[in-house]
């Protein structure tokens, strides 16, 4: 799976509903995620003078289909470009390399891309930056000769996080929190907002459990964690799919409602999961953004055109906090956004 801590935001056009409709209106129609590592082209067939672009996820998850939606109206609005949208298969960073350097070899003018692990991954980027233009999205390598990031502003959304694990146990406790890469740079700063915003209350960050982006290991790690510390009161997953590891796992031990769940992003079963109560509250960013806007700022800077980087060369796209009160209205809008 948002997240320097001292940046420059950028004021975004609208809510979460408009900007998600805003991109359905322009010809986003449904299309079935694209099989993980296989390079998909857009639903408009380019002009044989495309600019070749790709957007790299970092892992295969069902939160990168909505990125692909917001690829896909971008690429219906600049009829030049070619977009190739690739899933590393197994979300590690080998395989992300190995994505990126067929990317390369096809000669692609511009690569968005969400990095697996920043801090070892530095190298490897600026190879990337010296042959083709890069960009950041969802988690950046602010140390890296990437031109900009676009996505979360993660440290934001980590103290967003913090403040919903303190109204879901208010009395105080042991948490523990589940990620796929700490080292990945949203995580990095997703799990320091959450520290800061519990600073001087009752709450304890008993471990921060990994699982290589392993969805089985992501489960076995919370029942594990069950366990081996009983008395838990809050699980607090922080990549997409650990909202519905910790469900699943939570569910396996009959703890639902003993023990509380705040999570990222908004998959199917975390989406159900606030709705029936056995999730607290979800932090949702809008990946469709990244999509849309990534092709968008790509296209511009192979025009040679710069004037959308702002001086801190962050672009923050807002996040919002889902829980039983408003998760149905946005289940509606995340639906139409869905084609559903």
């Amino acid at each position: 799976m948002v997240w320097d801590k001292k940046h420059t935001s950028m004021v975004l056009a609208g809510s979460i509903a408009i900007a998600m409709l805003a991109g359905c209106n322009k010809g986003n129609e449904t299309a079935s995620p694209p099989a993980p590592g296989a390079p998909t082209a857009p639903s408009a067939t380019p002009s044989g003078g495309a600019v070749p672009l790709a957007f790299v996820t970092n892992n295969a998850s069902d939160y990168w289909t909505i990125a692909h939606k917001g690829v896909d109206a971008a690429s219906k609005e600049l009829p030049n470009v070619n977009v190739q949208f690739v899933m590393p298969a197994d979300g590690t960073a080998a395989t992300q390399k190995s994505d990126v350097d067929d990317l390369l070899a096809k000669g692609v003018k511009g690569i968005a891309i969400s990095p697996v692990d920043p801090n070892n991954q530095i190298q490897m980027l600026n190879d990337v930056a010296k042959k083709t233009i890069l960009i950041t999205q969802d988690s950046d390598a602010a140390t890296s000769d990437r031109v900009c990031y676009i996505g979360t502003d993660n440290h934001a959304a980590g103290l967003m996080a913090g403040g919903l694990i303190k109204e879901a146990i208010p009395q105080g406790g042991k948490i523990m929190m589940f990620v796929g890469a700490r080292d990945a740079q949203n995580a990095k700063d997703r799990e320091t907002g959450i520290r800061d915003a519990l600073k001087g209350s009752n709450i304890t960050v008993v471990d921060v459990r990994t699982d290589d982006a392993d969805h089985a290991k992501a489960k076995s790690n919370v029942a594990d964690a069950l366990v081996k510390t009983p008395d838990l009161a809050c699980l607090v997953g922080l990549w997409s799919y650990n909202g519905p590891a910790i469900l699943n796992a939570v569910k396996d031990a009959h703890k639902v409602g003993q023990v509380k769940i705040v999570c990222f992003d908004e998959e199917d079963e975390t989406l159900a999961g606030v709705k029936d109560g056995s999730i607290y509250a979800t932090v949702v960013q809008q990946p469709y953004q990244f999509g849309y806007q990534g092709v968008k700022l790509l296209n511009d800077l192979v025009a040679g055109k710069k004037d959308g980087i702002p001086a801190g060369k962050q672009i923050f796209i807002p996040t919002q906090a889902i829980k039983k009160d408003n998760v149905d209205d946005f289940q509606v809008k995340l639906n139409k956004l869905r084609g559903r």
